[in-house]
Formats: C-alpha cells, sequence, structure tokens
C-alpha cells in the first residue's frame, strides 16, 4: 500500500516578498499592448491578487496612478458632479501629484465598488480618452454593478481573477524545473517515479495552503501551517465584513450561514435546509446567488449530457457548490465543524488512493483548476451529469468540451472498480474519449463495450497534479 510518512515535502523557500507570476498577466500585458483597448474591469474575490497584478503590470509603463476609493474616499468628489472624464482626469492627476497622461500612465482604480460613478465613467474613458490606459478593480463588485442604472455595455472590458492554481503555487514555491519535468510528461512519457511522488506532496501542501497570495507567501517564509490557517481565518473575515455592506439585500447572517453551509455540502448536491431551519428556502436561494456572483462559490450544475453546448441541457435545481479555494474551505469546516485535526491528518498521511476517493477535496482541487485554466477573458461554467432512475443511480463530477465533443473528467483511483458510473455515461452518450483525473502517474487504457458492438472507449489517465494538461493529453 501507498502510504506517506507524515513529513511532508517542503519546497524550496523563496524570497516572500518577491511577485508571484499569474496566468492573467500575459493576457493583461497583451491588452496594455493592443492599439485600441477598452478600460479594464477585473473582477474576482478579495484578496485573489488583483492589486498586485495590476501593480506589476504597472511597471512597464512610464507613469503608474493608483486611486484607491477606500482608502482615499476624497476622490469620490471628483466623480460628483458630472462623468466628464476631460474635466476629472487632470483634477486626479493634481490631486496624485503624477502625469495621467495618453500612452504613458496605466490608471487604477481600485476598490471601485466604494464610488459607483467611477464605475459608471469608465465607458466615457474609452470614447473620450481612448488612449488612456485604465483599470478598475473591487471587491464584491458583482454587488455593486448590479445597483447601476447603466454600465457601458460594449465599452469595457472584463478579465476575471481567482486564487493561485497549482501550477502558480509550484512556481510560487520556487519548483520552477520541477513543473517543467511534468510539462514533459505524457500517457507514453509518466514522470519519473521520484517526481511522481514529489508532485503528490505538493499537492497535499496546496489542499492545506491553498491559493490566495498572502497565504502562499506566508507558507514561502516560514513553513507554518498554522500562520497559514490565520490568514486565512483573516481573509474569511474580512468576506463576513462585507456582508454587511448589502444588507439591504440579504440578511448578513443568512450570507455567511451559506458560505459555511457551502463548505460543509462541497461536492454534494446543494440542499438548501441545511443552511437553517429558520429561513425559507427562496432566501437561502437568493443568498446563496449573491455569494456566487461575488467568485466565492463555484456552482456545478446538473445537464443531461445530450448535446452541445452544455448548458442547454442544465438543470440549474440540481447544483454542487465548490468554495473557491481549497485552504478556505477547510477554514470554513473548521468555523462550522470545530476541530478538523482528523481531516488535516488525512491529508497529510493517507495513501494516494485514499487521498482520491474519501472527501470531497480531489473533486473541489480538480474543478477548481479546470475553471482557473481556462481564458480569463469569459466567465466559465461547471456542469456534471447524474442519472436519479430508482436502483440505477449514477454520477459522472465534471463535464467538459473538447475538440467540440463532451468530454466527461471522473475523479477517481485505481484502474479497478469505481468506474461504472463514466462506462454508463459513455455507453448512454455514446462518448469515446474520458479523463480519469487521480493521483495515478500518467497513463491511458481502452474499454471495449460489447454492448455497443464492440466499440473502444479511450481513458486517459490525468494526475490531479496535472489538470492544466488535460485537454493536450
Amino acid at each position: 500500500m501507498d502510504f506517506i510518512t507524515i513529513t511532508i515535502f517542503a519546497p524550496k523557500q523563496q524570497n516572500f516578498s518577491m511577485y508571484y507570476k499569474r496566468i492573467i498577466d500575459d493576457c493583461l500585458t497583451e491588452w496594455a499592448s493592443r492599439q485600441e483597448h477598452k478600460p479594464l474591469l477585473l473582477r474576482g474575490a478579495r484578496q485573489v491578487g488583483k492589486s498586485t497584478a495590476v501593480r506589476h503590470l504597472g511597471e512597464k509603463f512610464k507613469y503608474y496612478v493608483e486611486v484607491n476609493f477606500e482608502k482615499y474616499p476624497e476622490y469620490k468628489a471628483l466623480f460628483q458632479e458630472n462623468l466628464d472624464v476631460g474635466r476629472i482626469v487632470p483634477l486626479m492627476s493634481a490631486m496624485s501629484g503624477k502625469p495621467i497622461e495618453a500612452d504613458n500612465t496605466l490608471l487604477f482604480l481600485d476598490e471601485v465598488q466604494d464610488c459607483t460613478e467611477a464605475i459608471m465613467s469608465l465607458r466615457f474613458f474609452k470614447e473620450d480618452m481612448p488612449g488612456l490606459h485604465v483599470i478598475a478593480a473591487g471587491s464584491l463588485l458583482e454587488l455593486a454593478l448590479e445597483e447601476l442604472p447603466t454600465f457601458g455595455v460594449g465599452r469595457i472590458h472584463s478579465m476575471f481573477m481567482h486564487p493561485m492554481t497549482f501550477d502558480e503555487f509550484i512556481e510560487a514555491c520556487g519548483e520552477k524545473l520541477l513543473l517543467c519535468e511534468r510539462n514533459k510528461a505524457s500517457i507514453t512519457r509518466p514522470l519519473p517515479d521520484p517526481l511522481h511522488h514529489r508532485m503528490i506532496q505538493l499537492i497535499r501542501t496546496y489542499m492545506l495552503v491553498g491559493g490566495m497570495p498572502e497565504a502562499v507567501r506566508e507558507w514561502n517564509a516560514t513553513r507554518d501551517f498554522i500562520k497559514c490557517q490565520e490568514i486565512q481565518d483573516d481573509i474569511l473575515v474580512s468576506y463576513e465584513d462585507d456582508f454587511a455592506k448589502y444588507k439591504k439585500k440579504a440578511d448578513p447572517v443568512l450570507l455567511r450561514l451559506t458560505l459555511r453551509s457551502a463548505a460543509a455540502q462541497v461536492a454534494k448536491k446543494f440542499v438548501y435546509t441545511q443552511v437553517g431551519s429558520d429561513y425559507k428556502a427562496a432566501e437561502v436561494k437568493k443568498a446563496l446567488e449573491m455569494l456566487i456572483r461575488a467568485g466565492l462559490l463555484i456552482p456545478v450544475t446538473r445537464t443531461n449530457a445530450d448535446g452541445l453546448p452544455l448548458g442547454s441541457g442544465a438543470d440549474s435545481s440540481f447544483r454542487k457548490i465548490l468554495v473557491l479555494d481549497p485552504g478556505l474551505m477547510l477554514r470554513l469546516l473548521n468555523m462550522s465543524m470545530g476541530d478538523i485535526s482528523q481531516i488535516t491528518s488525512h491529508i497529510l498521511t493517507s495513501s494516494a488512493a485514499d487521498l482520491v476517493n474519501r472527501g470531497p477535496m480531489a473533486e473541489l482541487l480538480a474543478g477548481l483548476e479546470m475553471l482557473r485554466y481556462q481564458s480569463p477573458n469569459l466567465r466559465h461554467e461547471l456542469f456534471y451529469w447524474t442519472r436519479q432512475a430508482r436502483n440505477s443511480q449514477a454520477e459522472v463530477d465534471y463535464l467538459t468540451v473538447h475538440n467540440m465533443n463532451i468530454l466527461p473528467v471522473e475523479v477517481k483511483s485505481g484502474t479497478q472498480g469505481g468506474m461504472k458510473s463514466l462506462w454508463s455515461l459513455m455507453h448512454e452518450k455514446n462518448l469515446y474519449e474520458a479523463v480519469r483525473c487521480s493521483l495515478e502517474n500518467f497513463g491511458t487504457f481502452d474499454y471495449t463495450d460489447k454492448e455497443a458492438g464492440g466499440a473502444v472507449r479511450h481513458i486517459t489517465t490525468c494526475p490531479l497534479y496535472a489538470v492544466s494538461m488535460m485537454t493536450r493529453l
């Protein structure tokens, strides 16, 4: 049996003050290099690294001007009289003491949810100052956007940012060479066993540390899980503090209970009644939708998988809910369940097979990774398949699309057993390709479907630490 000792692999220590490269950096650079560019709205939950990424981009410009409406509320007055950016920009330049010039300056409007007029002004930057590079970002921004009477459709470009992916985490931990070796692997050339086991160790670490940049920075500086957990708790408290700003839309207590219940129900069909007996299902549903729009929770919607697009056969009354980050999910469980040392011990010491097959962590991680390696220019969705017929229940964890075909993804371990749902889906929908995402090494195997005249179903084994490689495998 493949048991691992409690001593886990510690990545090489890094200078924790350095900038951690993010996937979105290339997209931001490409946006900045366009001759014609719209103002950019950078969207995502609090503390996923939006401001840091923009400041990093600002190093490429001659001038960088950052206006934080939460820290410096006096800037709000500039937008009160009217939204004439020809008037606003010179005043902003005078207040900041820095030139704001077309082509030379990156203007960053941070915590812009605190000044809805500034959000509304973005459309006029496109019309009246098209040469100026403008980025706006904020926390719980999606909820602020709902309150706007107009929002510059077609004149503003959006990008969506998430916590650090596993690949970003590895590189931040100083393991770029290991990442390069993994990227060379394939189904015919799996990783050498020592490197395979090191990647599994890193997955264990990532499950606990997660991808919030501040927690990753603390891990690199101290190798102390407890200190990382303190940062994660502070982040969750900041999320809950934000809820009070939107108490006219939903009860802050209900938002907090819904967030914690989502962690307890993760990777299972979400049941409204488990949130609290004092609330009606309609109230819980409204709170859940707010948390989804805020980017704190990610829905995985059931689809019948009858064709493309997957959303055409979706049933939103059947949804599983993922928390935006594995480390934060564990802290939410600790808040709602108390001591989770048994879960932590399981992550650190269980065999690779048990780590995947017991508990929701592997399924959560696979789903988040599948979502985050897609283009940040769109808001993407996750889907799963289930059959609820009496005495014939079946479920496949995720469905995605590759080469204009439905690609089922099952989070499993081992080549024998536990694959009945996957075989059933492939047989019913006549699918020939699927992925088993596990902690096995890279590989592949075929299954002959005798009931379908000997049709060969092809399964690719994608390690959980290589979800970014899934489609090219």
